[in-house]
């Protein structure tokens, strides 16, 4: 335990040194932001865009917004910071490989499945801290200007699409134990990613697979029930928990010497 604790603090002072904690601040504060923004200027570029189009007998009708259209850009942006997120940490395991650093740290005794631990932890909490600041930062915005009730389900909804980050951050962690560079295991991630975005598009699967999950927001209007994203949800949990494991077996028959 005093190992896991050690290289897990090791882990967690290398982002803050390497900025990469001020620049996962930085991102989702600016999209918490940017998402009650581009809410509130909606109906000024809606007016602005009306005038220039008066000429060609255009016309665009007086555009509402409230705190759901707010969260709407919530659940566009969201996907984007999440992308940014795993390209900035595919390489988790492939710089260690090109310095040479776990070399030193297992023949000095540190057990293979605390590293994997120790670095799925840390992006975790990284993930976990932007991604529910980016959130309350929404969510405050949208309660000052509008009213938050109107979005049904908003808290379930908003779980769905972290516990979606959570499984892609333990299927990032197997593919960096599969591939060498973090290129590859970015590659690697996209792809299944892509594969079961794909296989969503068929009725009796969608609702049994994890990318499901980000359609989540159709519950804030209603056309959606909680009850549609359970076995995702489990599914998510369920193989967040496999790929971590697979990750462990393989990191502890890989050679990284």
């Amino acid at each position: 335990m005093t190992q896991l604790m050690a290289f897990t603090k090791k882990e967690w002072m290398e982002m803050l040194r390497t900025g990469k904690f001020a620049i996962i601040t930085v991102l989702f504060i600016l999209f918490g932001v940017m998402n009650p923004a581009i809410a509130k200027l909606t109906p000024w570029m809606m007016e602005t865009l009306s005038e220039s189009l008066e000429s060609t007998g255009l016309t665009i009708t007086e555009t509402k917004v409230d705190a759901l259209t707010s969260w709407v850009q919530f659940y566009k942006n969201i996907p984007m910071a999440l992308i940014v997120f795993l390209l900035m940490f595919s390489g988790i395991l492939a710089v260690e490989y090109q310095k040479g650093t776990l070399i030193n740290m297992i023949t000095k005794g540190l057990s293979r499945w605390k590293i994997i631990i120790s670095k799925s932890f840390v992006l975790l909490l990284l993930w976990s801290f932007g991604y529910w600041m980016c959130y309350g930062i929404t969510y405050a915005y949208n309660e000052y200007f509008w009213d938050n009730s109107i979005a049904e389900d908003l808290g379930f909804a908003t779980f769905c699409v972290y516990m979606l980050g959570v499984w892609l951050i333990a299927l990032i962690m197997l593919m960096s134990t599969l591939f060498s560079t973090g290129s590859a295991a970015a590659v690697g991630t996209g792809g299944v990613f892509f594969v079961l975005y794909l296989l969503s598009m068929l009725p009796d699967l969608k609702e049994c697979l994890p990318t499901y999950l980000i359609g989540a927001s159709d519950l804030l209007s209603g056309t959606g029930e909680a009850g549609d994203y359970t076995t995702a949800l489990v599914a998510a949990v369920g193989l967040s928990v496999v790929q971590l494991v697979l990750a462990v077996l393989i990191f502890n028959q890989k050679d990284v010497y």
